[in-house]
């Protein structure tokens, strides 16, 4: 999909266009107003919130003084289990990263990380449920710029580690954030 790489700065979202393109993977860019909360940015690019892919980055503490950093990625609809998490990297604790520590891992301001790692240490990790769909949808690592990418393209890119990562869906949430947001009618 060609586009004007002057408009993008050379960061993420610009590491994530070129390898994009250097792959020929097909995406759709989707510009809209600045948003970084899941349900939000789902309802401005007009998807199924389970679409969505969650980010968020994790500290495990795997002994005294050892801790790895992880990328977990889950569905916009449901909720990070830490166990589970835990559990998955022999960890003795699990907990989100500090904000600056996130940020500085992910190549990312909080609100748009991406489902990518360009860090050495940051290990992705992928919840099952959300690799069950054709496309995935994502904030390109700008709020202002979503991507929608195939499912198989991305696990072709990430080779994730992937379990199930997540809690069952929300109850309510009825697939975007407008249907999750409407109130009955009397």
């Amino acid at each position: 999909m060609p586009r004007d790489l002057d408009l993008l700065p050379p960061d993420t979202s610009h590491r994530l266009l070129s390898l994009l393109d250097d792959a020929r993977v097909p995406y759709r860019l989707i510009p809209h107003a600045p948003e970084g909360r899941t349900d939000l940015a789902s309802e401005l690019r007009g998807h199924p919130l389970d679409q969505a892919a969650k980010c968020l980055v994790v500290r495990v503490s795997t002994g005294r003084r050892s801790r790895r950093y992880v990328l977990a990625v889950v569905p916009g609809d449901r909720r990070l289990d830490m166990t589970r998490v835990r559990e998955l990297y022999g960890g003795t604790d699990a907990a989100f990263a500090a904000r600056e520590v996130a940020e500085r891992l992910s190549g990312c301001v909080s609100g748009c990380v991406v489902p990518f790692t360009f860090h050495p240490d940051l290990e992705l990790v992928v919840d099952t449920a959300l690799l069950a769909h054709d496309w995935i949808y994502f904030n390109a690592a700008r709020l202002d710029l979503s991507m929608a990418l195939p499912v198989p393209a991305y696990v072709t890119l990430t080779r994730p580690r992937t379990a199930p990562l997540a809690t069952p869906p929300l109850a309510g949430v009825l697939g975007t954030a407008a249907e999750v947001h409407q109130v009955p009618r009397a």
